[in-house]
């Protein structure tokens, strides 16, 4: 049924020029319009998405449309999705439909799914292989549960995307340096925030005397304020009501973070160790974590 609602695709005439097995560089305008009536949307909206796919230098493939539709998107997130995201046009409906599959198999319903595309349309252009190995890293490095790791994905679906190793560093401070669990990790949405941000608000409390870092036992001489607090208020209600400070301290100290983690990345990169090296600081890391009286069955790396 959904191939016969964008069939009028595939009879799109050719630009002079073109050869018979050529694809025009820019989709039909009457046929491309037409289909998108044809899904549910007025020829308003559907000029709309014309006018803004054809803005980008990809090539388009009208079976997008359909899969779109068969996700159960309405009209209006049709044309949400493909102003935000128009590169979906590039992709085969079996590519489309592949990374869907593969998104229910990590547990995203519906309803959250649809919901998830509609806000981050990006996720679909993501390959499988990709999506996996980040939620393999999440579940067996990060030790989140299924569950949890359905939530991140749904909450917070630009994870897919971030670097390995800035995704690492983001959990082990989150977990060795703020002592928050997984639980609170996922209630916080830490993942939807930079790590540039994380670091930033933590130690412009710490440096207040705000937030003190648990000891072995995970205990504090303050009481922390929880990490839903610190990451998912604005700026304006995480100075007044939880830093106590002015714009102007959070502005100065936000550059001060910046500058310092700038030139940490440089000495990383200046003091790379050697193989060996590298070897004798994991032996030597795991012996630490055998005497560590936080049992997170995670190894953690040395900065």
């Amino acid at each position: 049924m959904c191939r016969g609602l964008c069939s009028v695709g595939k009879q799109e005439s050719r630009p002079p020029g073109v050869g018979p097995h050529q694809s025009p560089r820019r989709p039909d305008r009457d046929s491309f319009v037409q289909c998108l009536v044809n899904l549910g949307l007025t020829e308003s909206q559907a000029e709309q998405v014309y006018e803004r796919v054809t803005k980008t230098h990809v090539k388009h493939d009208m079976s997008a449309l359909t899969a779109l539709a068969a996700l159960g998107l309405n009209s209006s997130s049709i044309v949400k999705v493909l102003e935000k995201c128009p590169e979906l046009l590039s992709l085969r409906a079996p590519e489309i439909q592949q990374r869907v599959g593969n998104l229910r198999k990590l547990g995203l319903l519906e309803g959250s799914l649809q919901r998830m595309v509609s806000h981050y349309p990006h996720i679909l252009t993501v390959p499988v292989k990709r999506v996996n190995m980040v939620a393999r890293f999440l579940r067996e490095k990060c030790l989140f549960t299924v569950q949890q790791l359905t939530d991140i994905l749904r909450d917070s679906p630009v994870v897919v995307e971030e670097d390995l190793q800035r995704l690492e560093y983001k959990f082990q401070y989150a977990y060795f340096r703020m002592g928050t669990r997984q639980a609170e990790m996922v209630k916080a949405r830490l993942f939807r925030v930079s790590l540039e941000e994380l670091r930033c608000r933590h130690c412009f409390l710490e440096r207040r005397g705000l937030y003190q870092t648990p000891d072995k036992k995970g205990q504090t001489l303050i009481l922390n304020p929880k990490l839903k607090d610190v990451l998912c208020v604005s700026e304006e209600t995480f100075l007044s009501q939880v830093a106590k400070a002015t714009q102007e301290e959070l502005d100065v100290f936000w550059k001060l973070t910046v500058r310092e983690m700038a030139e940490e990345v440089e000495e990383g990169r200046e003091e790379e160790p050697s193989s060996d090296e590298e070897e004798d600081d994991e032996e030597k890391e795991e012996d630490d974590e055998k005497k560590h009286k936080w049992n997170t069955g995670y190894n953690r790396r040395k900065r």
